[in-house]
């Protein structure tokens, strides 16, 4: 894939999953306040391709590879050799698997290995072995991993998604870990969304439920996950082991 100059000193944040939704507007987000990115994707090729092409357009270094977390020690790999011998200021672990429980005994067993393998296994793996780069970072405050959460993972669960709050949840706690393991060098925080893009799966009734136990009444953007996650990576550098909810007042019911 193409790629535009690299800028001596400015920053690079790495984004897993920045091909689509709320990983673009991350990726968009970084490169607005000037950080060169690389993203990952799975299969979301052409949407990482023309991705690349609004970074370049916004003034800034973007980059693809490819990087199934699905096999967290080949992902990692993959994701380590694209960087080289490259600094990376900015982590962000996006990449998510994100399905209902299955139907059965041995398929739900297979469905909470997968979302256990791409939510919890990979980030916490990818976060320690970007740990070096992030920690030699010459950006104020240091280096900084903000990983994506999940309000539901936090104690307002929903019925039918234990695997996907199982593994959600098993990320919360080795982020808030690693905030301690990683520190004074390189800050570790979480953003845990509410609605903020809706899945493709959701009906309009689904969401019209879902929005009135929301103080705000609206949905939220990706962008708005976007803007709390640039915050944390780029401005807060006294915050650590923290998690930002972006969920419009949802937690509060």
């Amino acid at each position: 894939m193409a790629r535009a100059a690299l800028q001596v000193g400015r920053r690079h944040a790495v984004v897993t999953g920045g091909a689509r939704r709320v990983g673009r507007a991350i990726a968009l987000a970084l490169a607005r306040a000037g950080c060169d990115v690389t993203v990952t994707y799975r299969s979301s090729h052409r949407e990482a391709v023309s991705l690349v092409q609004e970074l370049t357009e916004l003034g800034v270094h973007g980059e693809a590879c490819r990087a199934d977390f699905a096999n967290p020690e080949s992902g990692v790999r993959a994701t380590m050799a694209a960087m080289g011998r490259r600094p990376v200021d900015v982590l962000v672990l996006n990449a998510s698997a994100y399905q209902p429980d299955a139907a059965t005994p041995r398929a739900q067993a297979m469905r909470l290995r997968q979302h256990l393998e791409v939510n919890a296994i990979a980030p916490i793996l990818l976060a320690r072995a970007m740990a070096p780069k992030l920690a030699a970072s010459t950006t104020p405050g240091g280096g900084s991993i903000v990983a994506m959460g999940d309000i539901h993972a936090m104690g307002r669960p929903r019925g039918k998604w234990s695997a996907y709050l199982a593994s959600k949840g098993a990320l919360h706690a080795a982020m808030e870990s690693l905030a301690i393991d990683l520190a004074p060098a390189v800050r570790v925080n979480l953003v845990a969304p509410g609605l903020v893009a809706a899945p493709g799966t959701a009906t309009r009734a689904e969401v019209a439920s879902y929005l009135k136990r929301v103080p705000l009444a609206r949905a939220g953007t990706p962008a708005d996950a976007a803007d709390a996650v640039a915050w944390l990576a780029l401005t807060a550098r006294y915050v650590t082991g923290q998690v930002i909810r972006v969920d419009g007042g949802r937690w509060l019911r």
